[in-house]
């Protein structure tokens, strides 16, 4: 006779312990999507009362969100079910039970990134794979219904385009007066006009619009997005509702080129805030679109930051796979505090710390941190790049070249957390988007290519210093042109509030043979700074470059205009940045105008 099979007892731990480790990770994700939720809802409420310096209060709070909650959601498995110590079955059936629970959730791909950043807190890398974590998608985000649909349709052929275009702003609630609404709506459909060539189409039977349900707020703005379809063709469109010097609200222009629609999620600029039960049917319509913008970006511009981050890292991933090309030192001017590289067949730039910094520079890897940290907290007023910020990135390692690896071991070795013949893993990492380096533009672009960017790179100055960010290394090695022609800055480590930074006159020296000695005769404190140098190391080098900054930005070189500018900041005046031109508004464009702030 057979022996019985002798009972497991591991095998009963782990069917008792595994669901209730997978509720307390939905959990953990449920309750950050509801803050997170509950935040962006309360947009309406800071737009209303135009409570400008909440709406900046709220979007840097809600960055912490997620860290918050994976923090917490891993101190209850360590202390509840001491998760250090749970063996590789316990984690695979955790995962299994853990999809089961996904199969009817709303945000089932933010809850797998969630899932993948607490596993990654308790289990060291060499120690989790594929079976444990999330590589790739396990539900699918299509057709996820949303109670109330994620956007809502109207058919002009019913109460003709004036009307469907007044019901489509009257749906969004705001309890504002409108300054002239109707007004407001014929200027919408004059410009539409104007785009389709001063004629109508002929109006197909499947002719509506279609809005997305939430608006879009930022700043002292809120957007409408949406299409018009009419047969086969779909019509994008961005309607921004601003208020008044006398605080009602009034419809500022409308944008109808996809490219324009596509600068307002420039990761060069403030995330959004936008009340979304689905986001995977709000990023799908914004793809529909704008088809040329990554969903990675949508989402990081949704404020779903992580999210952003994990789908950038599985299309990298992807590229390499599909790709030969390996990763080298970056082009241009090398950085004394970042050693920058990047993959030539990927749009992309690397940003690692470097371990020993130029002799010019006074921080420590800290303060580096902090800084970039910062940029992600303030209004980045399309004037600062945004990054991906990566801990541990694993990469192939023969995908790197000599050069760089010698770069690395030596300007960075401590960033060098292993290096097994298969895998690079860097410690600490920077991403953006690859721009051209100013410097090098200049240097072969014609006069009239010059006279734009040096006007750019002023009035890039110029709005960073109204958001409260004063650049601190104005070099223009530090800024870069983008595909639409915009200077963006992107050098982070001497970056300082606006309001922290003392901008004096040199004073007079007492006798003239001390101003020819090269010896500073004058007290210099850490914060002082001295806007008449910037010539020095800002003109020199071009006549062309030299004529054009001070046909524009003379002004820049003396201490005044950034006095008053502080004086403007700390009287609480927040300024309006427009991501669009000045002349698409409609305040430029037709007569009988609103009035803006």
């Amino acid at each position: 006779m057979d022996a019985s099979p002798v009972p497991n007892p591991l095998a009963g731990a782990t069917a008792a312990i595994a669901p209730r480790i997978a509720q307390a990770l939905i959990d953990g994700f449920d309750k950050h999507y509801r803050l997170f939720r509950q935040t962006s809802r309360e947009a309406k409420a800071r737009f209303e009362g135009a409570d400008w310096p909440a709406v900046h209060a709220a979007v840097k709070e809600r960055i912490r969100f997620y860290d918050d909650r994976v923090e917490e959601c891993v101190e209850r498995l360590r202390h509840e079910f001491k998760a250090e110590t749970l063996d590789d079955a316990t984690w695979q059936q955790v995962k299994l039970l853990y999809i089961g629970l996904l199969l009817n959730h709303k945000q089932p791909e933010l809850a797998e990134t969630f899932f993948n950043s607490v596993c990654c807190k308790i289990l060291h890398r060499t120690y989790f794979h594929n079976d444990f974590i999330f590589a790739r998608p396990a539900i699918s985000t299509e057709f996820i219904e949303s109670d109330p649909p994620n956007y809502r349709s109207y058919y002009p052929h019913l109460t003709g385009l004036h009307g469907a275009i007044r019901q489509v702003v009257r749906d969004f609630g705001w309890r504002r007066e409108w300054q002239d609404l109707d007004r407001d709506v014929d200027y919408v459909c004059r410009a539409v006009l104007d785009y389709l060539g001063g004629a109508w189409p002929n109006r197909e039977a499947n002719f509506q619009i279609q809005v997305l349900a939430s608006a879009f707020y930022r700043n002292k703005g809120a957007y409408i997005i949406g299409k018009a379809i009419n047969g086969h063709q779909e019509y994008p469109f961005a309607i921004p509702v601003l208020h008044s010097a006398e605080g009602q609200l009034y419809l500022d222009t409308v944008l109808l080129d996809a490219w324009r629609i596509s600068i307002l999620f420039s990761l060069s600029r403030a995330y959004f805030m936008v009340d979304m039960e689905v986001p995977s049917g709000y990023v799908q319509f914004l793809r529909s679109i704008m088809p040329n913008k990554p969903r990675s970006e949508l989402y990081t511009m949704l404020g779903l930051g992580k999210q952003g981050k994990t789908m950038f890292f599985r299309d990298l991933i992807h590229h390499m796979r599909h790709s030969q090309d390996r990763f080298i030192v970056a082009p241009g001017i090398r950085g004394l505090v970042m050693l920058v590289f990047t993959l030539p067949s990927y749009p992309y730039v690397f940003k690692v710390i470097k371990d020993v910094f130029g002799a010019t520079k006074e921080v420590d890897h800290a303060t580096v941190k902090y800084k970039y940290q910062l940029v992600k907290q303030v209004d980045r007023v399309g004037r600062m790049a945004d990054t991906l910020e990566f801990s541990h990135a694993a990469l192939p390692r023969q995908r790197f070249s000599d050069e760089l690896i010698d770069e690395l071991r030596h300007l960075a070795p401590s960033q060098i957390e292993a290096d097994d013949g298969e895998q690079l893993v860097i410690k600490h990492l920077y991403i953006e988007r690859r721009m051209i380096p100013l410097n090098m533009h200049l240097d072969r672009a014609t006069p009239e290519q010059v006279d734009h960017a040096v006007r750019e790179y002023g009035n890039a100055i110029r709005e960073l210093a109204s958001a409260n960010i004063f650049p601190g290394d104005m070099l223009w090695k530090n800024f870069g042109l983008t595909r639409y022609g915009r200077v963006v800055f992107y050098d982070y480590d001497e970056i300082e509030h606006m309001t922290d930074v003392n901008f004096r006159a040199i004073p007079e020296a007492p006798y003239p043979e001390m101003e020819m000695s090269g010896e500073v005769w004058y007290s210099v404190a850490r914060n002082d700074v001295f806007p008449e140098e910037f010539a020095t190391f800002l003109l020199g080098s071009s006549p062309i470059v030299r004529a054009a900054f001070l046909k524009y930005h003379r002004d820049l070189l003396a201490p005044a205009f950034w006095q008053a500018t502080q004086q403007k900041i700390r009287e609480g005046r927040i300024e309006d940045f427009f991501p669009y031109p000045e002349e698409l508004r409609f305040s430029q464009r037709f007569s009988g105008t609103p009035a803006t702030a």
